[in-house]
């Protein structure tokens, strides 16, 4: 891993402090300070503005097969995120773009504008069986530009017309937005959303997580939720050690408290091109944890800063990641969250009439 970058290479509203080259590439550029920047005031650096990159998608419906994530289909609508958060495993996915996992990836957002015109096509063909489909399991779908764009928005208007049962997974309180049709699809049982509180201290996700809704919006998100009828949950995640651990109990109480009826917990992940983002950042945030945050990551990992495999790369593994998921388990418990989670209903599903379609004649 190389050094990281000075800290006069912040952005404001940036989670990453830099763009590390794309991996692909066979040369790179690598961050140097020649002692100039010294007088440099990041509060003088110019905001990064974001920039969307429209694609007529070919497929909408992305499937996996991990034994790790307790769905097997989902819509991105966005590629790349605004949000920023430091940590996000999806940002090593901008590489096969041909952009930066770093900067590029929270300003250089690729836009599915097809998305709603791909998935009727999808739902109305003759074999299709309906299953639970998860929006932004990788992106955010309601990231801020889904306000000027709608294209989770058209989605779910989608999911409404075919009586198709999803989830959604987000940090954002502009889930709000459609409480239309959200609840409706939630008291019919057919959606779930999952609404991702990372720490309760604003000045901690300002910098973690620096374009996400506050601590207090996504409390507010699973309130109102829950008073419309959808049932909805909290993502502790990730836990990062010696960064925000220490939270674990208090955001799951907080959580409960709004009416949050589920939980689940993530630990830290570097996967490729995280490692040196993450490293750059706990320079910049933290310089005097950051030997112990990595070391306490290696120990739950088995002395590298990441595994891959399947059952271990969200847990982790050792005494840190062990006590975590005590914690954790012991929590669950104490709310009563650890009973089974109730399938959503994949019975109502229906492909709409069709303008032209033959009338039936009883």
């Amino acid at each position: 891993m190389t050094a990281p970058p000075p800290p006069s290479h912040r952005k404001k509203a940036r989670g990453a402090t830099f763009n590390p080259a794309n991996r692909f590439e066979s040369s790179r550029l690598e961050a140097f300070d020649d002692g100039w920047n010294d007088a440099h005031d990041p509060a003088d650096t110019p905001l990064l503005k974001t920039r969307v990159i429209p694609e007529r998608s070919r497929t909408i419906v992305s499937s996996n097969e991990s034994p790790d994530i307790p769905f097997d289909r989902s819509i991105n609508p966005y590629k790349g995120c605004e949000h920023g958060c430091i940590y996000c495993y999806a940002r090593p996915t901008h590489a096969f773009l041909g952009m930066s996992p770093g900067l590029d990836f929270e300003t250089r957002i690729v836009a599915k504008n097809n998305a709603a015109e791909l998935l009727r096509k999808k739902f109305s063909g003759r074999n299709y069986k309906p299953q639970v489909i998860a929006i932004g399991a990788n992106t955010d779908p309601y990231q801020p530009i889904e306000r000027r764009l709608r294209i989770t928005r058209s989605i779910l208007e989608v999911m409404a017309e075919y009586r198709h049962p999803f989830a959604i997974i987000t940090k954002s309180q502009g889930v709000l937005r459609d409480l239309d049709l959200l609840a409706p699809a939630g008291q019919a049982g057919r959606c779930r959303v999952m609404v991702s509180v990372t720490s309760l201290d604003p000045e901690l996700c300002k910098v973690m997580e620096p374009r996400a809704s506050p601590p207090s919006g996504r409390l507010r998100a699973i309130r109102e939720l829950r008073q419309a009828g959808v049932p909805v949950g909290v993502m502790a995640a990730p836990m990062i050690p010696a960064i925000n651990d220490m939270e674990l109990e208090s955001i799951l109480d907080a959580a409960v408290e709004a009416g949050a009826d589920r939980a689940g917990m993530v630990n830290v992940r570097l996967p490729l091109e995280i490692k040196e983002l993450f490293d750059g950042w706990l320079n910049e945030h933290f310089p005097d944890r950051r030997e112990k945050v990595l070391d306490l990551i290696r120990g739950m990992r088995g002395g590298a800063l990441y595994q891959s495999q399947f059952g271990t790369r969200m847990r982790g593994t050792g005494p840190y990641a062990h006590v975590l998921q005590a914690r954790f388990k012991a929590a669950l418990r104490r709310h009563g969250l650890d009973l089974p989670l109730p399938s959503l209903d994949t019975t109502a599903f229906r492909i709409p009439p069709q303008r032209g379609d033959q009338m039936a004649l009883l």
